[in-house]
């Protein structure tokens, strides 16, 4: 599953869509935004679970596959709120400012 990031804060990605929702476990994450410093250079850029879940659009797909990103490590829980953590990504179109 390819996922495309449009706008991240702080390591958060809060606007997305799904570019190719082929092979929906292993998601990556494709950054086309605007950014800022502190924005992409603190480590990994995370993604809200419960979007991905909407992006999937399948429960029972969706709970099999974050079962499977737990056990590798890849959800994180931020202020409460569990994420799928992208510790690499693709740039895109990243303007700096």
């Amino acid at each position: 599953m390819r996922i495309r990031a449009l706008s991240v804060f702080e390591g958060i990605v809060y606007h997305s869509h799904p570019i190719d929702l082929s092979n929906p476990c292993r998601p990556t994450l494709e950054l086309e935004a605007l950014v800022r410093e502190g924005d992409i250079d603190a480590g990994p850029l995370h993604l809200p679970v419960a979007e991905y879940l909407v992006m999937l659009g399948d429960p029972e797909a969706g709970k099999r596959c974050v079962d499977e990103l737990r056990r590798k490590g890849r959800i994180v829980e931020i202020l409460g709120v569990p994420h799928i953590s992208f510790p690499t990504w693709t740039p895109v179109d990243v303007e700096h400012r």
